[in-house]
């Protein structure tokens, strides 16, 4: 099975890129907000536990995180690839997905990092707000605590992340069929 990470801030367009990609590559999108969301709505033990951080904007501790992607890699070990998008986010994350991948003899095909500037996450926030149904979409509030956590927590991971593994930065602004080339692209000189 080949792992494929997508890194970046918080409506850089990481998702949408995970939906054309998946079905581009023919790899299953695992989405850490919709996996801990499908937790939570089920109301299983994890779930609980997340939603007391996920509807804060906070990100769920660490051994919870490991717990659950451990559990996502065995149900998916049959696919082709599956492609992560918003795990890892922290540092000991980092150090906790190699550790899983390791352990099942696993190994990360590439990382990819789009990349966005503050004042137009900022836009596609409220964008988003206009069309979601999501309650946590909706505070602005929310929206900023969301990019700092960012800065504070994910983008240190990423720069740790390049020192262990192959990471490529992606500009994040334009249309989405151009990113999604420039992606595309780049994974087949792999």
């Amino acid at each position: 099975m080949e792992i494929l990470i997508i890194m970046g801030p918080p409506y850089s367009g990481k998702g949408t890129q995970c939906e054309v990609l998946k079905n581009k590559l023919g790899y299953k999108h695992i989405s850490t907000g919709d996996r801990c969301r499908l937790e939570k709505n089920q109301k299983t033990e994890i779930g609980l536990i997340m939603s007391q951080y996920e509807e804060n904007g906070d990100l769920v501790p660490d051994q919870i995180m490991k717990d659950l992607f451990s559990k996502i890699l065995d149900e998916n070990i049959q696919n082709k690839g599956i492609i992560l998008d918003g795990y890892p986010r922290t540092i000991p994350q980092v150090n906790d997905l190699l550790e899983l991948v390791d352990s099942k003899k696993l190994s990360i095909s590439k990382v990819l990092n789009i990349e966005v500037p503050f004042k137009e996450l900022l836009k596609r926030a409220s964008k988003r707000a206009e069309t979601s149904d999501r309650k946590d979409d909706k505070d602005s509030e929310i929206h900023l605590k969301r990019i700092r956590v960012f800065e504070e927590l994910t983008l240190p991971a990423i720069n740790y992340t390049k020192a262990l593994v192959s990471v490529t930065n992606f500009n994040g602004m334009g249309q989405i069929e151009d990113i999604t080339q420039e992606i595309l692209n780049n994974l087949q000189q792999s």
